[in-house]
């Protein structure tokens, strides 16, 4: 469970309910109905109309990563290339097949089978950085979803402002009607302009962080898988990989 973010939530909830408490305003005040289903139910539909439906579910299932994100373990991926190329050295890169058998990461078993099939090093780092592209590709996709949202929140607050400056044109002259109207018109502003600010565009900065991540680790074992496939020292497989350690 990532902290930091459950905390920022907190954080930004009580900053603009105590803002409010202390401007002497009620939690009534930044409740309204017509105004949530506005922007929640206009960004919502915007997203969907822009983004394929295998899109809009990862997207969704990215989410947890907000709060949970991937554990990505560098140092234990370094020790596991240098336990690669130490088997390479001792039984040859036939004997990386006991390995890939036993590996349960999807990129990294890839890397072994092309080094048990005998692929050149050219080819390891073509098939490999072909597939990281594409896994790159597909996530950041995803993170779009969610500063698509942030960049449509707060037009349509603006369009829920201007629907309720309407419905108070269209009832000057009963004051009971002014009311409900104009909290309309200001309430949405509030929604649209702290929902893409609060949320949507730290989950997508967030979100992008947890894919620059898993990329750099991608990386990590494309250098490894060549030096292990290169024939390398394992000693000098490791001084290399330790630059991503830090």
């Amino acid at each position: 469970m990532d902290l930091l973010s459950v905390v920022g939530v907190i954080i930004g909830f009580a900053a603009i309910i105590g803002g409010n408490f202390i401007e002497g305003g009620s939690l009534s005040s930044l409740l309204n109905f017509p105004a949530a289903l506005i922007v929640f139910g206009g960004t919502l539909g915007a997203a969907m109309l822009q983004t394929p439906r295998d899109t809009l579910q990862y997207a969704i299932s990215m989410f947890s990563w907000v709060f949970i994100p991937p554990a990505v373990d560098f140092s234990a991926g370094v020790k596991k290339l240098i336990g690669w190329s130490e088997v390479a050295r001792k039984e040859g890169l036939l004997g990386l097949e006991r390995v890939a058998d036993e590996e349960k990461e999807v990129f990294a078993r890839k890397a072994l089978e092309l080094m048990v099939d005998g692929s050149s090093p050219d080819t390891i780092r073509r098939v490999l950085e072909a597939d990281m592209l594409l896994h790159e590709q597909r996530q950041m996709d995803a993170v779009r979803v969610y500063e698509s949202m942030g960049g449509y929140a707060p037009t349509i607050g603006i369009i829920g402002a201007v629907m309720g400056l309407i419905h108070v044109m269209r009832n000057l002259a009963d004051p009971d009607q002014l009311g409900p109207g104009i909290a309309v018109a200001f309430v949405a502003t509030i929604y649209g302009v702290a929902l893409a600010n609060l949320f949507l565009l730290p989950i997508a900065n967030k979100l992008r962080q947890c894919v620059d991540r898993d990329i750099r680790y991608h990386e990590l074992f494309i250098e490894g898988s060549m030096g292990v496939a290169d024939g390398e020292n394992p000693k000098a497989i490791e001084i290399k990989l330790n630059g991503y350690l830090r």
